[in-house]
């Protein structure tokens, strides 16, 4: 799998013909973040501008399936269990859906918008065993660098992803996280492999 970043948490993760995509920068937002491809499935987190530009995400013949809550969905033989939880963004109360799935045989956690690091049974029950944990890290209405850094190392991921970050909040995470020298990429090329052996080891991908 090729994992590759454009900012806040539009991430986009490529398997072969496939591509799914989290949380597109939507037109409206504040954020000047600005990317369009063509996605297979799309999955949103939350829906705010900042993470629900589906529209950003069709291109020629390729139209997203869209998934934008939580429940079980099967597309293109992916299975992905949303399951929900709280945000708050602005002072104002969203739903908030941690997706869960598994690609070729790398599971995968992505947290979103996520803003309190006490998850319920149901979510720690779906998250069991990640590979990769994609957390928000840059504090104000997400988890901050203590908040985030304590719960992904419950979670016991072989890698973690740091997401909406500045560079402030980055250095937090990586000091408190203890991995202030982690590698930074410009995408990430995985296979299931290259996850043995590993335990909680931080990769900071740039935003294109």
């Amino acid at each position: 799998m090729i994992i590759t970043y454009n900012g806040r948490q539009f991430f986009k993760i490529q398997q072969g013909e496939t591509v799914l995509s989290f949380n597109p920068v939507s037109k409206s937002s504040k954020s000047g973040i600005s990317a369009h491809f063509g996605a297979d499935i799309a999955l949103v987190t939350t829906n705010h501008p900042d993470y629900n530009g589906l529209e950003q995400l069709t291109h020629g013949e390729r139209v997203p399936f869209a998934i934008t809550g939580p429940g079980d969905y099967e597309i293109k033989e992916i299975f992905i269990k949303g399951v929900l939880s709280d945000a708050s963004i602005g002072g104002k109360k969203y739903i908030n859906t941690i997706y869960v799935f598994s690609i070729d045989n790398i599971n995968v956690v992505f947290l979103g918008t996520l803003s309190n690091g006490d998850l319920t049974k149901e979510a720690l029950e779906a998250i069991n065993n990640p590979d990769i944990l994609f957390v928000p890290i840059g504090g104000g209405d997400l988890l901050d660098a203590k908040v985030s850094t304590k719960l992904a190392l419950s979670l016991e991921p072989k890698m973690i992803i740091p997401m909406d970050y500045d560079e402030k909040s980055l250095k937090s995470f990586l000091k408190e996280i203890g991995e202030e020298k982690a590698e930074v990429v410009d995408k990430l090329t995985l296979k299931s492999k290259d996850l043995d052996g590993k335990e909680g080891e931080v990769v900071v991908l740039k935003a294109a």
